[in-house]
C-alpha cells in the first residue's frame, strides 16, 4: 500500500481529548535496519542463523504461510515486513482505526544466550528512539516507546532503565516471562528497584520462548496453534503467583506490572483461589494482604485477545466479577492478524466502565498526556 503523506504532516491547532490508547502494537525493523545497533559479531550470527533452513516458530498460526499471522495489508509496498513502515502504521492504526496514543512493544528475537538477549535488547531502544520516536517518525506525537530490558541479565537489564528512562516517549520497561527461575525470585530484583525508583510500569509480552524455554503445558508439549493460544495464559498465571507468594509486591510496594496478550479471564477464578488458600492456611509466607488485593493494585490485562461468549451478559457479569475496571487496558494486537478494533472492543465494554478501559487506565498508569495535537480527518471510535 502506498501512502501520500504529504497532507498528513501537519496537526490542528486545537487539542482533543485522548479516547483510545492502545496498548500493544508491534513495530519490526526494516531489513537491514537493526544492524547499525548491534556488533559485527552478533550481525554475523544472526545472518548465519536466517539462513539456516527451518522455520524457528513453533505453534504456527492457522495462516502463518501466507501472512506471518500478520494482516496482509500491513506489509508495506517496499517488500519489508508487516509493521515496519512508522507512516503506514500512523495512517492505518492512527487515522483509519482511531487510536489516539499507541504504545510500541517490539518483540525483540534471535539472541541464543542471554548476553545477545541483552545486546539485542538495548538494539532495539536505539532502534526505537531513533527510526520511530525521532521527530520525523513522531512528528504527530502519538508513538510511545517501550524500554526492551533483557530480564535473563536483571543487572544490565536495569542499566538499560536507567538510560533511557527520562526519554519523552518511553513510557514502560518490557520484558520476557519464558526465563527460569520464576519472577518471585531476589535475582530480578534490580529490575524492580529501578522502574519502581522511577516509577514506570514493567510490561511483558506473549512470548514463545526458546529451545529449553520453550512453552509447555504440565503434560508436556502441546501439539497445536489450538493448544498453545488456550493455554499459554497458565505461564502468566505462574508469574502472578510468584510475583505475590514470593514477596516481591511487598519488596516493592509500588511495582506496576502488565501482563499484553495473556488473555484476561482467566485471572478471577485465579483470584479465588488464591484467597481462600491464604485462608485456609493464614499468612504463613508473610503476605500481609490477600492475594487478590495485590492483583488489583499492581497488575493490569491487556484486553486483545478478548474471549467473547455468546451470551453477552456472561461477559458483563465476569467484568464486574474481575472489577475489570481496575485492571484492562485497551489494546488491539496490531499489526497482527488477530487485530481488534477499537471500535469493535469499545461496542463490547459495559457502558460504565468504556472510557477508563479504552484510555483512563492507560493514561494514569503510563502517565500519558488527556489531550493530543488535533489530526484532520482522524477517525474517532465512539
Amino acid at each position: 500500500m502506498t501512502i501520500d503523506t504529504t497532507h498528513e504532516r501537519k496537526v490542528g491547532s486545537e487539542q482533543v481529548q485522548v479516547r483510545v490508547v492502545d496498548s500493544d502494537v508491534h513495530p519490526t525493523p526494516r531489513y537491514g535496519e537493526i544492524d547499525q545497533f548491534i556488533s559485527d559479531r552478533l550481525r554475523t550470527l544472526l545472518a548465519q542463523r536466517s539462513a539456516m533452513a527451518g522455520n524457528p516458530v513453533y505453534y504456527d498460526a492457522p495462516d502463518y504461510n501466507h501472512a506471518f499471522a500478520m494482516r496482509t495489508d500491513s506489509f508495506p509496498d517496499d517488500g519489508n515486513f508487516a509493521g515496519s513502515d512508522p507512516d503506514l502504521t500512523f495512517r492505518q492504526l492512527i487515522m483509519d482505526a482511531g487510536s489516539d496514543i499507541a504504545i510500541l512493544g517490539p518483540l525483540p528475537n534471535g539472541g541464543q544466550t542471554d548476553e545477545e538477549a541483552h545486546e539485542l535488547a538495548a538494539a532495539y531502544n536505539k532502534w526505537q528512539d531513533t527510526c520511530w520516536l525521532d521527530s520525523e517518525n513522531n512528528w504527530h506525537q502519538r508513538y510511545r516507546g517501550s524500554i526492551c530490558a533483557a530480564i535473563e541479565m536483571p543487572e544490565e537489564g536495569a542499566r538499560e532503565i536507567e538510560h533511557w528512562v527520562g526519554h519523552p516517549y518511553m513510557s514502560q520497561v518490557l520484558i520476557n516471562a519464558e526465563p527460569r527461575p520464576s519472577w518471585g525470585h531476589p535475582k530480578y530484583d534490580p529490575v524492580w528497584e529501578a522502574a519502581t525508583r522511577h516509577d514506570i510500569p514493567v510490561a511483558c509480552h506473549l512470548g514463545r520462548g526458546q529451545h529449553n524455554e520453550l512453552p509447555m503445558s504440565p503434560v508436556g508439549f502441546m501439539t497445536y496453534n489450538h493448544d498453545l493460544m488456550v493455554s499459554y495464559s497458565m505461564l502468566a498465571a505462574n508469574q502472578v503467583m510468584s510475583l505475590i507468594f514470593d514477596g516481591v509486591f511487598d519488596r516493592f510496594p509500588t511495582l506496576k506490572i502488565v501482563l499484553i496478550e495473556h488473555a484476561f479471564n482467566w485471572i478471577l477464578p485465579l483470584m479465588w483461589r488464591m484467597d481462600a488458600i491464604y485462608a485456609a492456611r493464614g499468612p504463613e509466607n508473610g503476605l500481609k494482604r490477600k492475594p487478590s488485593e495485590y492483583v488489583k493494585d499492581h497488575i493490569w490485562f491487556t484486553t486483545q485477545p478478548l474471549d467473547y461468549p455468546e451470551d453477552k451478559l456472561e461477559l458483563t457479569n465476569a467484568l464486574e466479577w474481575m472489577e475489570a475496571d481496575k485492571l484492562l487496558l485497551f489494546s488491539s494486537d496490531y499489526p497482527h492478524w488477530t487485530f481488534d478494533d477499537p471500535q469493535w472492543v469499545a461496542k463490547h465494554m459495559p457502558e460504565q466502565w468504556r472510557d477508563k478501559i479504552m484510555f483512563q487506565n492507560s493514561i494514569d498508569l503510563f502517565h500519558l498526556p488527556s489531550t493530543v495535537p488535533a489530526l484532520p480527518g482522524q477517525k474517532r471510535p465512539y
